[in-house]
């Protein structure tokens, strides 16, 4: 049997042909529209709303902890573009092949619309430029990170369904009943012929709002201050992270047996976790002071959490 999708026929085995009538996610019918010689891309649009609902978010929690919500925006002006530049030399530097082979089109490095933004790269350039704001409004980096944690995990979430209209970073072949439909163009060469694939998309999705939720929970139920709470955002979605890189089937470098991503997250989980023990409160320790504004003029150089 051939069921027709809208580039071309997709093959099905009797045994696959319930799951790929009743139950699969469809691929987007386009990632790009036009407007006029301008092109608008999907992909773009869910990084620029993923940064629009972190900035928001972290303006209210500030606010609530008695800080001025004007000091979020003046810190994302820096760590926004410091992210999206750190963002993209880590997929390059670990990817590449994909543009400096021979054959390949340099250019394309700076194709960023087509995807390929490492969060890691993101994560470790951003605090760089989030250490310039903080320091230009007098802000502990650490009770920013707090403040900006669940806030991050969500734009991630909201910034992963980019990877859907693009229909890049799935997973293997499957016939589970919320399988994604991928097109032609857009499967590896060696690809089954049914055409659908684990969404790696929507499962990194859904944890990093599960991440979110428990950083709201374990924040209030453990006053986590000093950059625990984003310490444990990073502990949290690696954890997610490495099963969901375990299913996916896109092009990546490996390092005794595993992708470079899971030796990347694997670093950054167990220093995260130290940085969560090193830094637990201690019988006789004074109880954390509320981030409300600047930091005392002899207060030390602000630190990052984690890095990578």
């Amino acid at each position: 049997m051939s069921l027709s999708d809208k580039t071309g026929p997709v093959s099905v085995t009797p045994n696959e042909r319930g799951t790929m009538i009743f139950a699969s996610i469809p691929s987007p019918s386009q990632g790009v529209w036009n407007i006029g010689p301008v092109p608008i891309r999907a992909y773009a649009l869910c990084i620029l709303a993923g940064i629009a609902v972190a900035t928001w978010w972290t303006q209210r929690r500030w606010a609530a902890r008695g800080g001025d919500p004007e000091d979020i925006l003046d810190i994302v002006f820096w760590a926004v573009p410091f992210g999206i530049v750190g963002g993209r030399l880590y997929h390059l530097i670990t990817d590449p092949e994909l543009y400096f082979a021979p054959g390949k089109q340099p250019i394309r490095a700076l194709y960023i619309w087509d995807g390929g933004l490492g969060i890691w790269g993101a994560v470790a350039l951003g605090a760089v430029g989030a250490l310039i704001g903080c320091r230009r409004r007098g802000i502990r980096l650490s009770d920013f990170a707090d403040a900006a944690a669940p806030g991050l995990v969500l734009a991630q979430a909201i910034g992963r369904w980019g990877n859907y209209f693009n229909q890049e970073l799935y997973g293997g072949p499957t016939t589970l009943p919320w399988a994604l439909q991928i097109d032609p163009a857009h499967r590896p060469i060696d690809t089954p012929t049914i055409g659908l694939y684990q969404p790696t998309f929507l499962y990194e999705s859904l944890w990093d709002i599960g991440v979110a939720i428990l950083l709201v929970w374990a924040g209030r139920r453990f006053a986590l201050r000093g950059g625990r709470l984003f310490a444990l955002y990073v502990a949290a979605y690696t954890v997610g992270r490495s099963w969901v890189e375990a299913l996916r089937i896109d092009h990546a470098n490996h390092f005794l047996g595993l992708r470079l991503n899971d030796w990347t997250s694997l670093i950054v989980f167990l220093a995260a976790v130290a940085f969560l023990v090193l830094r637990r409160p201690r019988p006789g320790d004074p109880e954390p002071e509320e981030p409300t504004g600047p930091a005392p003029a002899d207060e030390d150089t602000p630190q990052t959490a984690a890095s990578s």
